[in-house]
């Protein structure tokens, strides 16, 4: 895989010279959902596309056998093969994708991306905020969408686990949450109908992936701060799991910048995890 990060400056120095590349703006809120695509429209980098998280991130359709999947499930591969088509995107693309939000749902674009088996996808370190104090230009101006054919289909550079493999792993596996501490101590609970964490996590909240300015820290810090949770597990051996599966793709992400390459994402993670009843929860 290509490097996961890509600062403004060398952004700014690879569209100066001319080198193709699809933006991708993924800004979006929990608590307003269309507020993302709002921000979007009032100013974005300069020929960059958008894509909603519950649009074009997710698909809310009920599974077959009828179980809840989650907050934010994947869409199919297909289905995001087509939206990637969509924005023109070929096998032979440079990708970057950013947000307004410290990375979280870029990071889910990015791994989104990778599952499909595209290479050449990396994140905006600091996101839009960066790429404006480095005194870049923002537009206002929305691309067509294309009329190419969808992605093709390609083997998947990232791995997933589903709840029932999951819980048949768990002890044997590193399983780390991206949820803030007092959301996985189950203190409270904002958004999902239980509060708690799956038996055995560890808690790595995102946010700690970032420095004051909402840049990423440097690979050296970052495998120094993940040590303690990882405590020698291989990278293949961690799980990563949050609310909906949407923050834990940031520490999927900070973990390949630090080079701890190889670990995967339970998609479904807390919300799927705790709506149904026959699963054990822990707490504090």
């Amino acid at each position: 895989m290509k490097p996961p990060l890509i600062t403004a400056a060398a952004l700014a120095e690879r569209l100066e010279g001319g080198t193709p590349t699809v933006l991708i703006d993924a800004s979006f809120d929990l608590a307003d959902p269309a507020a993302g695509e709002r921000s979007y429209r009032d100013a974005h980098l300069p020929g960059a596309h958008y894509l909603h998280l519950d649009r074009d991130l997710a698909d809310h359709a009920a599974a077959s056998d009828g179980r809840f999947r989650g907050r934010h499930p994947l869409p199919t591969r297909e289905a995001f093969a087509a939206t990637l088509g969509h924005l023109g995107i070929t096998r032979a693309s440079s990708v970057v994708v950013y947000d307004r939000q410290g990375s979280m749902y870029a990071a889910r674009a990015w791994w989104m991306l990778l599952w499909l088996g595209h290479r050449d996808v990396a994140v905006l370190d600091g996101g839009l905020a960066a790429w404006v104090a480095a005194g870049n230009a923002v537009s206002r101006d929305v691309p067509a969408p294309s009329d190419g054919p969808g992605y093709p289909s390609s083997a998947a550079l990232v791995g997933s686990i589903g709840a029932d493999a999951l819980q048949a792993a768990l002890g044997r596996v590193r399983l780390i949450d991206a949820r803030a501490a007092e959301r996985f101590r189950g203190d409270v609970e904002p958004l999902d109908p239980v509060a708690g964490h799956i038996p055995g996590a560890l808690n790595r909240p995102f946010k700690d992936n970032l420095d004051a300015q909402g840049l990423f820290l440097d690979a050296a810090a970052l495998r120094s701060a993940f040590a303690p949770v990882l405590a020698g597990h291989a990278p293949s051996k961690v799980v990563h799991q949050c609310g909906s599966g949407v923050t834990a793709c940031h520490n999927l992400l900070a973990m390949e910048a630090a080079g701890l390459s190889g670990s995967v994402l339970y998609p479904g993670s807390w919300s799927e995890w705790c709506g149904d009843a026959a699963r054990p929860v822990a707490r504090g």
